[in-house]
């Protein structure tokens, strides 16, 4: 499978991007939706084309290929969709109101798609990391970190001791491990579930 270059902004390349897949591949078997991108400010102070850009790809892009794919899932009698959504799709933070919208609406739509594809062999779920140490998450521990004038390694111990009760990141092949797990014939029965893989931050 080649790289496809689509704007996760823009329907048409969407679709696209879903068509070259099946070309390639003959079908869609597992989608995992996981494009994100991230703003921090107060509401009042929000950008406009900040939120347009975060809905657009954080929440948009997932309906868009959710609706492309589920024809060919259908006709295969089989399929799973994981929405990596966040722990913020579950609670709120301050500063985060487009990302929060988004995440939640990756929780939600994969409780309407479960009801639509009941007995097709379809299963679509969320997964919701709390604190995971990648690319999106660096700003914010830099941040962190510069405001409390220590290194980054002490910002992020920091941040993880505000909400994580683990004070652990989430690694991005602990999340690996639950995307194959939710494919997996164990998981037949799971679908329409928000899961946490937090350190217990929503437990709180």
């Amino acid at each position: 499978m080649a790289y496809n270059g689509a704007d996760m902004t823009r329907p048409a390349e969407i679709e696209a991007l879903v068509a070259d897949t099946v070309a390639q591949l003959g079908g869609i078997d597992i989608l995992i939706n996981s494009a994100g991108i991230q703003h921090t400010a107060p509401v009042e102070g929000f950008p406009p084309e900040k939120w347009d850009a975060i809905i657009a790809i954080n929440l948009s892009s997932s309906f868009h290929t959710i609706h492309h794919a589920l024809p060919h899932m259908k006709a295969k009698g089989w399929g799973r969709i994981i929405n990596i959504a966040s722990v913020h799709g579950l609670v709120a933070s301050v500063h985060k109101a487009a990302s929060v919208t988004a995440k939640h609406g990756l929780v939600g739509l994969p409780k309407v798609v479960p009801l639509e594809t009941a007995g097709l062999g379809i299963t679509c779920n969320a997964v919701c990391p709390g604190w995971t140490r990648t690319e999106l998450i660096e700003p914010q521990i830099i941040v962190r970190a510069q405001a409390l004038g220590v290194d980054a390694e002490e910002g992020g111990r920091n941040l993880l001791a505000e909400k994580q009760p683990s004070r652990q990141f989430v690694s991005v092949e602990q999340l690996g491990q639950l995307a194959a797990f939710l494919c997996s014939g164990a998981a037949a029965q799971i679908t329409g579930a928000p899961i946490p893989i937090d350190g217990g931050w929503t437990a709180q």
